[in-house]
């Protein structure tokens, strides 16, 4: 490294010339390198051993994809539902090691991890209570006091993390407008800021132009630990965006219509850079909606070059100037400042015009369905026949038809972008002033990312006008977003039930999967927040929300046109009323906090045996349920525990929203003792494994094709067939029947298998049920990795085979053959109920030597526990 390491100019710091390195092996070709490319050389050139940087560099010049390259990230982002998880999974590896005389005091993040406690709250009161947020938030101490008293037992325990507890704002917003340095410092040395967390939506901060990409809980554990992230070089996209945008749209509505466009043109797996005027003009909040929606289109990364737009924000959010002095001086210096990019060259370069953008929604059910607001009636979500049914419905006292009962300004998506916060409040004042007010069937709520929105919104003076239409602040959380929206009214829940109603939720959010908003939401649509509070105004879906009438004032029909503001007036208040001392305000005394560690505690936690969100993990035991340690893997007789269609999401295979009494999951805290209104949420109980478990495929749209109705539909619900006696269980029960068993287990699946969010639970309460294998037409890389970090193994069918062309109808059996390498062709062997055999060739999704040493070992923390024993071991007296 110290052949690279030179003085970087206008600083008193040094920083590491990776153009040097890489024009060393091959000259001229540094100009060629895309953004990403440049971060990872530097990193390789930094980081890694001589032998390992050489072979990097040249998988990255020659653009070469057979071989894996180190990475190491700089940080780690958590939100408190895997980062709690992760942090009792290493409270469990200090046990284990403990127990083979190793130093618990000694398991500890190498790298900085940073946990933001923000995916806890629900909105038991929505935002038309003036004391929603108060109560929200004793409502969430109260059922979360045991998660919380472990997260505060972190804080102190571990070294190198810092906690950010509840009521504060979400990870990526706060990781945005505070955390990321943009260019860290360290011993002198200044270098690229990167970071995993543990969330889809990490990229949010990409708009910086930090690489931070989401990975699992698992793979989260694997860096903390101080472990490199083994890739491939990714192919990387370049995206000329060019254009303005057209009056009267959003940030929202490009990013869904980017949204839509990038997955049409298969990205996934990529990292995306957008560049070109178009690009040039979006502000670092725009492009954070953009950057925040990678998941969506199923990128990697989504990446900003930095420019003057990127120094403007760290001003605006209060960095110092030493800092933005740095950013600027290593941009310019390390090839990372957006003119240095001009002879890039991508693996695919594709064109957008802003100039085409509409007022779009996305939905229902998935995120990269744009719906343009003026295409309502052509798809037969709005019409007049359908819109006169439901004023029919309301002048008769009874929810309407396609009633919108949830009406949600939510997410970092759009709450830390200024300019779609404040068209919102804008567009109520509007509405307000006209005596326009929301339906009273709909929960409206307003949940920023930050304290900082607060701040703004009421010196534009617009918070009440917000908190007039029922958008008052429910919390600092994520909420709706994440399936936290609360109970509906009791009569309201009623009337849907009794009368089976149809109904909506809109939220400005990034995820409309079904079933995550609310159960009783059969769709939800993505907006931007300006039309949320139009929707909550409406009260329907069924209302043409460009043409329909919202309301009469001074005998005028009142459309959408009449209360939309106009881009001069949303952008004067912007430029008026948000200011760098709301975010002084905001970080200064929350970082303060963070870093006052308080008194020592034990380096071992004092578990509590009667918690149901906090317990012990079952990884190292040889008795109780997912006892792991007396199961080992054989790879033969599997049984199917399910066979499920295309799309299957981690909502499907480990739903995050509330637990119903009839759950399994309902039934198991009713016996310890819960009461029904502190069951909280499936997510929130992931820190204890018996709870976590029954969640495993509890998602009520889950379809397993091996239940059917007499019709031979497949029938929805949580519920499996156990063989041999072909007896149709809940899902948990035939989990339980099988662990009773120690029956092993694999799923087979068809394409895009775990979409969503990075939920490590979704490859943990498989595998802790017993599968060993999931077979499947295709992964989302994410949760692949999990499976892996859990000792699942992934097979992928070979193009135009599928459980359909087979015949598959889980009376079958299922062994593995073959010998596993990264990428290796193996058998799977069915065998019928008749005993005849079916070899069916499949490739290993162990895609690296890294994959198949995690794999072997058993997961990630066995295989920490392994290595850290034998260092231990091998170190001399």
């Amino acid at each position: 490294m110290s052949r690279y390491r030179k003085p970087l100019p206008h600083t008193a710091l040094d920083y590491i010339d990776a153009r040097a390195a890489v024009e060393s092996l091959a000259p001229g070709a540094w100009s060629t390198l895309p953004y990403t490319a440049r971060i990872h050389a530097e990193n390789l050139v930094r980081r890694a051993d001589a032998d390992s940087a050489e072979a990097g560099l040249r998988q990255i010049i020659e653009r070469r994809r057979e071989r894996d390259f180190p990475w190491y990230p700089a940080r780690v982002v958590c939100h408190d539902i895997l980062g709690q998880t992760a942090l009792v999974d290493l409270a469990g590896l200090r046990d284990a090691i403990a127990q083979q005389g190793g130093d618990p005091a000694a398991v500890n993040p190498v790298v900085p991890v940073q946990l933001i406690v923000d995916h806890s709250l629900a909105v038991e009161c929505g935002g038309a209570d003036p004391q929603a947020f108060a109560k929200n938030r004793a409502i969430e101490d109260r059922r979360n006091e045991d998660r919380f008293h472990f997260i505060e037992w972190t804080r102190k325990a571990f070294s190198n993390v810092d906690v950010i507890p509840a009521g504060n704002g979400i990870m990526h917003q706060i990781n945005l407008e505070k955390m990321s340095p943009v260019v860290m410092v360290q011993d002198g040395l200044a270098f690229p800021d990167t970071c995993v967390g543990t969330d889809s939506h990490t990229p949010h901060v990409d708009a910086l132009g930090v690489i931070a990409v989401g990975v699992g809980g698992l793979e989260a554990e694997n860096v903390m630990l101080g472990r490199a992230c083994w890739m491939r070089l990714p192919e990387m996209v370049g995206v000329q965006l060019c254009g303005q945008r057209p009056p009267g749209t959003t940030a929202t509505d490009l990013a869904l219509a980017l949204t839509e466009f990038l997955r049409a043109q298969k990205v996934v797996g990529a990292y995306v850079e957008f560049a070109g005027p178009g690009a040039e003009s979006l502000s670092i909040g725009d492009r954070a909606t953009i950057s925040n929606m990678c998941p969506e289109y199923g990128a990697t990364a989504a990446l900003f070059a930095i420019d003057a737009q990127t120094l403007d924000y760290l001003r605006l959010t209060d960095r110092s100037p030493q800092q933005i002095q740095t950013v600027e001086a290593y941009a310019k210096a390390a090839g990372l400042w957006h003119t240095d990019l001009a002879q890039a060259q991508y693996d695919r370069v594709l064109h957008f015009d802003l100039s085409r953008l509409v007022r779009n929604l996305a939905g229902p059910s998935h995120p990269h369905r744009r719906l343009p607001t003026s295409d309502l009636v052509a798809r037969g979500i709005a019409g007049t026949e359908a819109l006169a049914q439901a004023r029919a419905q309301e002048a008769q006292g009874l929810l309407p038809e396609g009633a919108v009962i949830i009406a949600a300004i939510t997410s970092c998506t759009n709450t830390s972008n200024p300019r779609n916060v404040i068209a919102a409040g804008l567009l109520a004042r509007r509405a307000r002033r006209l005596g326009l007010v929301s339906k009273p069937w709909v929960k409206t709520s307003l949940a920023p990312g930050s304290k900082a929105v607060a701040l703004y919104l009421e010196e534009a003076g617009l918070l009440a006008d917000l908190e007039a239409l029922g958008f008052g602040i429910v919390g600092f959380a994520c909420t709706t977003c994440n399936g936290m929206s609360g109970a509906l009214a009791p009569e309201i829940q009623r009337e849907i039930t009794e009368r089976q109603l149809f109904t909506t939720a809109v939220l400005s959010g990034n995820r409309n999967f079904d079933g995550r908003i609310h159960p009783s939401a059969q769709q939800a649509f993505l907006a931007s927040p300006p039309l949320v509070v139009a929707y909550a105004i409406a009260g329907t879906i069924r209302f043409d929300i460009e043409r329909d009438v919202l309301g009469v004032a001074q005998g005028r029909d009142i459309r959408l046109q009449d209360l939309w503001p106009s881009d001069a007036e949303i952008d004067a208040v912007v430029e008026s009323a948000v200011k760098p001392a709301h975010y002084r305000a905001v970080y200064q005394p929350m970082f303060a906090r963070a870093v006052d560690a308080g008194p020592p505690v034990s380096p071992q936690f004092d578990w509590r045996p009667q918690s149901t969100y906090i317990r012990r993990p079952p990884y190292w035991d040889t008795e109780g349920v997912g006892a792991l340690a007396a199961t080992p893997r054989t790879l033969q007789g599997l049984r199917p525990l399910a066979l499920l269609p295309d799309n299957i999401t981690t909502d499907h295979l480990s739903p995050s929203n509330a637990i119903l009494p009839d759950s399994a999951a309902g039934e198991y805290l009713r016996r310890m003792g819960l009461p029904e209104e502190d069951f909280n949420s499936y997510a929130t109980h992931r820190g204890d494994h018996l709870t976590a478990l029954r969640a495993t495929f509890a998602n009520p749209t889950l379809r397993n094709e091996m239940v059917r109705e007499p019709d031979g539909t497949v029938r929805a619900g949580a519920w499996a067939r156990v063989e041999p006696e072909g007896r149709v269980l809940r899902m948990w029960e035939a989990i339980e029947t099988y662990l009773n068993r120690r029956q092993p287990l694999i799923i087979v699946a068809g394409a895009d298998y775990g979409q969503g969010s990075s939920r490590d639970w979704a490859a943990k309460g498989v595998r802790l049920a017993g599968v060993e294998c999931v077979v499947a037409e295709g992964f989302e890389r994410i949760h692949r990795t999990n499976l892996i970090g859990m000792g699942v193994l992934p097979l992928a069918f070979h193009p135009g085979t599928t459980r359909l062309t087979l015949g598959l109808d889980g009376s079958e059996t299922y062994s593995v053959d073959g010998a596993l390498a990264p990428g290796a062709e193996l058998t799977l062997v069915v065998t019928r109920r008749d005993g005849a055999a079916l070899r069916v060739p499949v490739r290993c999704r162990l895609d690296t030597a890294e994959e198949l040493s995690v794999y072997q070992a058993g997961g990630v923390l066995q295989r920490f526990a392994q290595d850290f024993l034998a260092e231990k071991q091998g170190a001399p007296a």
